[in-house]
């Protein structure tokens, strides 16, 4: 069976008459990982919230296998990471968990050390750290096709983001993984592929000299 493709295109968006994006195309299919780059401000985190459905532009075409998706969040098409914290207070990670986590997963998931040790416990009685990499997990783990990890290393330690590039590399094996996150170097290292977006523009980078004349970066 072919891959799904997630497809991006003629995406415009403004904010006080000021465009943000104007001229985006990407595309993502499964078993590839995106890596999304671009300065502070240049509007990855809104390109993400566009394509998952939660934040309206002016005009989008956003199709996965040719039918256009206006909301890909509704039927487990399109997960997304946002950078800040996603989990409702008050349930336990036990309770979140099986709502979230795909049934294939779910052995898999509940041996993992971060689970065993804070499953009877709330969101808010977690470290930042703690609770970045349940939620990750849970992400990961879930039951869409295609995955947005927006700044999926923030307030993650070197050693687990270690852990966790081989573990995104691996679940690309069946799902689509659209990632941005301001540590680039641990972006270049799992994506097949990368994108910047620049001036409102995505730009295909073909190897790292590319950031430097896009004047992402200033040296190698």
């Amino acid at each position: 069976m072919e891959p799904s493709v997630l497809k991006v295109d003629s995406l415009q968006l403004e904010f006080d008459n000021r465009p943000i994006l104007r001229d985006i195309w990407l595309q993502c299919k499964q078993g590839e990982v995106l890596g999304l780059l671009g300065r502070n401000g240049s509007g990855k985190s809104t390109l993400l919230k566009v394509i998952f459905g939660t934040l309206m532009p002016l005009h989008k075409y956003v199709s996965i296998d040719g039918v256009f998706t206006q909301h890909g969040y509704k039927k487990n098409r399109i997960a997304y990471l946002p950078q800040f914290s996603y989990l409702p207070r008050g349930l336990k990670i036990n309770k979140l968990a099986i709502n979230l986590v795909d049934q294939q997963y779910w052995n898999q998931f509940t041996t993992l050390d971060i689970y065993q040790k804070h499953q009877h416990k709330k969101p808010e009685q977690l470290s930042g750290g703690e609770l970045r990499q349940l939620e990750m997990l849970m992400i990961i783990y879930g039951k869409a096709d295609f995955i947005l990890l927006d700044e999926p290393f923030t307030h993650v330690t070197p050693v687990q983001t270690d852990y966790f590039k081989p573990l995104i590399r691996e679940v690309a094996k069946t799902k689509g993984i659209i990632i941005t996150d301001h540590q680039y170097r641990n972006v270049l290292d799992i994506s097949d592929r990368i994108i910047l977006l620049h001036d409102g523009v995505t730009k295909p980078i073909h190897n790292v000299d590319d950031l430097v004349t896009y004047h992402y970066i200033s040296t190698i």
